[in-house]
């Protein structure tokens, strides 16, 4: 058994790439996990089903959309419903795009700024109390060198990320 065998987890943006190695090393060390992003649902369950015959843990799947702010709530309680708690939160989920700011477009500059941002805020709102009870949980909000510097173009994504990091100091 992990050392994290009697705890859940759940982790957005996690269908692939950093946040699917984040869900499994997770389930590496015993926590049962939830998993959301987008991509094809054969590959998504093939993933999910991978983790629990990989590591002996429960793993479900949610597709909400972390652009809907009720979405991200309900995909919450929906995982502490399955599993009983939800202990380990991790907004991983992130998009970016490129163009100067007086091209950037508005539908692009909200995606992300609901994507990278605000879907992190709505879940750890949703999380926080049944860690609060239990008197344990753990939040990790991933960020990037973009939490602290700009890069030309990508207004957005530091705008989101530099949130990310005072969202992080606020909660903590």
């Amino acid at each position: 058994m992990g050392s994290l065998s009697s705890k859940n987890a759940l982790v957005t943006g996690s269908t692939s790439g950093i946040g699917l190695a984040i869900a499994r090393a997770f389930a590496a060390e015993g926590a049962n996990v939830t998993i959301n992003g987008l991509g094809d649902a054969a590959a998504i369950e093939k993933e999910r089903a991978g983790i629990e015959r990989d590591f002996g843990v429960k793993c479900r799947y949610s597709g909400a959309n972390m652009m809907d702010g009720g979405a991200v709530t309900a995909m919450i309680r929906e995982a502490e419903e399955a599993f009983g708690s939800l202990d380990i939160l991790v907004n991983n989920a992130g998009i970016q795009h490129v163009a100067p700011i007086d091209e950037f477009p508005d539908d692009k500059w909200e995606a992300i700024i609901r994507i990278n941002l605000l879907a992190a805020f709505y879940a750890i709102k949703a999380a926080l109390p049944g860690m609060k009870s239990r008197k344990w949980g753990r939040i990790i909000n991933t960020a990037s060198a973009h939490a602290l510097v700009a890069s030309p173009f990508k207004s957005a994504y530091v705008s989101a990320k530099h949130g990310i990091a005072g969202l992080t100091k606020t909660v903590a």
